[in-house]
């Protein structure tokens, strides 16, 4: 399994290249934003272990631009701030997971092995009546036409996808989505949501993001 690091403090990468060598995995390794972004479209890879604080260009407009460029491989950014706002950001960004620092080896070992696990067990595509989604490309299509989505926005359909039908809690959505829990008087899921249905429903006569009054959403042909 091969693994792209991309993280400018020379100490913690020589450390962690090794320990991660010492686990089985291959390591590429990037020393600021510009080569990662270069190597992570040009390579392939199983995993991108991102630096929040990087020369040339930050940690952020990496994951931006590899999203971009539709590469789909999880990205796991690591951070120094442990904050709900800076951890937003990153996901908001197109980062799968966080890992704020300092952290143990062991727990970035089992992020890592968590996001693999879940790359290798996505559908090649799903389809709910015309909305088609290619979790590989992280494209969307509806009537066959092409819709452009944030990465957080593309998440978010994504999570509601593979649980069409089943009525799913802010909770639920804010966990699985953004992997933290939102204060419960934010609006911030129903923001997101509104995001989806005018990039999804608007314009089509059959609507597919319904709310459930008091509880939350679900994606379902009605």
């Amino acid at each position: 399994m091969k693994l792209l690091l991309i993280e400018d403090e020379k100490d913690l990468t020589r450390t962690l290249k090794k320990g991660l060598k010492e686990a089985g995995y291959n390591v590429d390794v990037a020393y600021d934003g510009e080569s990662g972004v270069f190597m992570a479209v040009s390579g392939e890879y199983d995993c991108i272990i991102l630096d929040f604080k990087l020369p040339k260009k930050d940690g952020l407009e990496v994951c931006r631009e590899i999203r971009r460029n539709k590469i789909s491989t999880p990205i796991l950014m690591l951070t120094v701030v442990d904050a709900v706002d800076m951890k937003v950001k990153c996901l908001d960004a197109g980062a799968d997971d966080y890992l704020t620092k300092p952290f143990s080896f062991s727990e970035l070992l089992a992020r890592i092995r968590a996001l693999t696990r879940r790359a290798k067990t996505a559908p090649s595509s799903i389809q709910i009546a015309d909305l088609v989604i290619n979790p590989i490309s992280r494209t969307v299509m509806r009537g066959g036409k092409k819709i452009y989505l944030s990465p957080k926005e593309y998440d978010l359909l994504y999570y509601l996808a593979i649980n069409q039908n089943k009525v799913l809690t802010r909770m639920e959505i804010a966990e699985n989505v953004w992997g933290i829990n939102f204060d419960t008087g934010t609006n911030y899921i129903d923001v997101y949501i509104n995001y989806l249905r005018n990039k999804i429903d608007k314009g089509f006569d059959k609507k597919l993001i319904h709310t459930v009054r008091g509880v939350g959403y679900v994606l379902k042909v009605e």
